[in-house]
C-alpha cells in the first residue's frame, strides 16, 4: 500500500532560510509549506495535516520555544525539529525535553536535515499502516459467515473462491438484508489484495452532494467548509478494494465520472486540477431492480456493463428451505454469548414459526428476530412466545404480493397467489404435506386437491420421515 505523505510545514522568519529550507526539501519530493510566524503555523496546524514541522528557536511574535510547548501539547503525534543561530548545549537541552525531536545549529549540513526529515517520514508511514492493519483485523469475513446448505448457496460459495482471486469487477444484487456486504468482504479477504484496504461506502447514507468529495477528495477552497486538502476514499484504498453499495442510488453526473474512473483509475480531486491515478479492485451492489432503474434513466447503461464483469445474483431467505434453521442457530449460539443467556436451543413449534414466515427482511430479519427472542426468552429454549407474531412483517409481504399487474384477471391473479403461497409452504416443510396441510388450517386431501388444480406435481406420495415426495426433488 502506498502512503501519500502530507507536507513538511517549515517555520522561520528569514526569507532566504525559507528559500533555502523549502530548495532542499523540495529535491527530495518532499512537499514543504513554508511560513514565517508561530502564529500562523497554529492555524494552519489546525486546518491541515503535516506530517512534521521544523521550525526556527528565535521568532517575532510568539518564541520558537513557546511554539514547540504549544504543538506539542495539541498535537502530539506531528513531530517538531528545533534550528537555530544561537545554540547552546542548555537551550539544546531546554528543547528536547520540551519535546522536540532534534537541534540543529545553523550553519548544518544538508544531509543532517534530511537525516532527520527521512525518519521522520518513515515513523508517519508506519504509523498509517498500522492504523490501516488495525482496522483491516478489527472486521474480517470469511466463507463461513456465509451460512446456508442449499444447493445456490453452495454455488455461491464455490463462486466466492473462484472469482476471488482475480481482480475483476464484481456486480452483487440481491434484495435488502441478503448479505451482499457478506459477500464483498469474502471476496476482498480471499483476493490477493487482502493485506491492503479494503475501503467500504454506502452511496445511499451520503448526501448527493458530498459524495464526490468523499470518493475523490477535495482541494483546499474547493467548496464552502473545505478548509484542508482532503484525499478521497479511493486513494485510501490504494492497493486494495473499494466497495459502493447501493450504487443505484448514485446521481448521473456522479456517475459518469464514476465511468471515466473506471477506465484506467485516474480521477481528479474537487476542484482541483492535477490528475491522479490509483489502482484499486471495485465491487459494486444494490437492492434494487438495476434494470428498471436502466429503463427509467436513473442508471446509465455503460456503467451497468463496465461493473458487470462478473454478476452474484443473492438468493432471498424465503427461497433457501431449512437454511432459514441452520441461520437461526447461528445466531442463536452467537448472541447467547454476547448476551449470557442459558437458551440453547429452539423448540419445534418455534422452529415451525420461523419456517412459516415469509421474511421480506432476510437474513437481517431473522437475525433481528433470534436477538429479540434471546432478549424475552427466560427459560433454556426458545419458545414461539419469544417470537415476532409478525404481523406487521405479513404486511410488507402482502403489499408487494399485490402489486398491480397488467393483463391479469381476477381468476389468474388468485390462482397465482394460490400457487406460490402453496410452493413456498410445501418447501419450506421440505415437502411434507401433512405438515403444510396443518400450517394451512386444510386437510390433506384438500391440499392434494388444489395441487392438482394448480398442476403443482402431486404424482407421488410424501415420504413424511425425509419431508420429499418418494425421495425426489419437487418442481411446480
Amino acid at each position: 500500500m502506498s502512503i501519500r505523505l502530507p507536507p513538511v510545514l517549515v517555520v522561520d522568519d528569514e526569507k532566504n532560510m525559507r528559500l533555502s529550507l523549502k530548495t532542499v526539501l523540495a529535491d527530495e519530493k518532499y512537499s514543504v509549506r513554508a511560513i514565517e510566524s508561530a502564529e500562523e503555523a497554529m492555524s494552519l496546524l489546525e486546518r491541515e495535516e503535516f506530517f512534521m514541522v521544523i521550525t526556527d528557536a528565535r521568532l517575532g511574535g510568539m518564541s520558537g520555544y513557546e511554539f514547540l510547548g504549544k504543538a506539542r501539547a495539541k498535537w502530539p503525534d506531528v513531530p517538531v525539529m528545533m534550528i537555530t543561530a544561537y545554540a547552546t548545549p542548555k537551550l539544546a537541552v531546554e528543547a528536547i525535553q520540551a519535546g522536540a525531536i532534534g537541534y540543529l545549529p545553523k550553519p548544518f549540513a544538508p544531509e543532517e536535515l534530511l537525516h532527520a526529515v527521512a525518519r521522520c517520514a518513515e515513523r508517519y508511514r508506519l504509523l498509517q499502516e498500522n492504523a490501516a492493519l488495525r482496522a483491516r483485523t478489527a472486521e474480517t469475513w470469511t466463507l463461513e459467515q456465509i451460512v446456508g446448505e442449499c444447493p445456490k448457496m453452495r454455488e455461491l460459495r464455490q463462486l466466492i473462491q473462484t472469482v476471488a482471486p482475480t481482480d475483476a469487477r464484481v456486480l452483487v444484487l440481491g434484495e435488502s438484508g441478503t448479505g451482499k456486504e457478506l459477500v464483498a468482504g469474502a471476496l476482498h479477504c480471499l483476493s490477493q489484495r487482502r493485506e491492503a484496504s479494503y475501503v467500504r461506502i454506502n452511496c445511499a447514507a451520503i448526501p448527493e452532494t458530498l459524495l464526490e468529495s468523499e470518493l475523490f477528495g477535495h482541494e483546499k477552497g474547493a467548496f464552502t467548509g473545505a478548509l484542508k486538502q482532503k484525499p478521497g476514499r479511493v486513494e485510501e484504498a490504494d492497493g486494495g478494494t473499494i466497495f459502493l453499495d447501493e450504487i443505484a442510488d448514485m446521481s448521473r453526473p456522479l456517475q459518469a465520472k464514476l465511468l471515466r474512473f473506471l477506465e484506467d483509475g485516474t480521477f481528479t480531486r474537487v476542484g482541483g486540477t492535477q490528475e491522479l491515478q490509483v489502482n484499486v479492485r471495485l465491487i459494486a451492489a444494490t437492492n434494487r431492480d438495476i434494470i428498471e432503474a436502466i429503463r427509467q434513466d436513473q442508471f446509465r447503461e455503460d456503467l451497468f456493463h463496465r461493473l458487470n464483469v462478473v454478476q452474484f445474483r443473492l438468493t432471498p431467505l424465503r427461497e433457501r428451505g431449512d437454511d432459514v434453521l441452520l441461520l437461526a442457530d447461528h445466531f442463536l449460539r452467537s448472541f447467547g454469548t454476547s448476551l449470557n443467556k442459558n437458551a440453547r436451543v429452539i423448540s419445534r413449534a418455534a422452529r415451525q414459526k420461523l419456517l412459516s414466515h415469509h421474511w421480506p427482511g432476510n437474513v437481517r430479519e431473522l437475525r433481528n428476530v433470534i436477538e429479540r427472542a434471546l432478549i424475552l426468552e427466560t427459560s433454556n429454549e426458545v419458545h414461539p412466545a419469544s417470537l415476532p407474531d409478525f404481523q406487521l412483517e405479513g404486511r410488507l409481504h402482502k403489499a408487494e404480493t399485490l402489486k398491480p399487474l397488467g393483463g391479469e384477471s381476477l381468476d389468474d391473479r388468485m390462482a397465482n397467489f394460490e400457487r406460490e403461497l402453496i410452493s413456498t409452504m410445501l418447501e419450506q416443510n421440505r415437502f411434507s404435506l401433512t405438515r403444510t396441510a396443518e400450517q394451512l388450517k386444510i386437510s390433506r386431501h384438500a391440499l392434494r386437491y388444489r395441487m392438482q388444480r394448480l398442476n403443482i406435481a402431486t404424482d407421488s406420495e410424501t415420504d413424511e420421515d425425509t419431508g420429499t415426495l418418494d425421495g425426489k426433488s419437487f418442481s411446480p
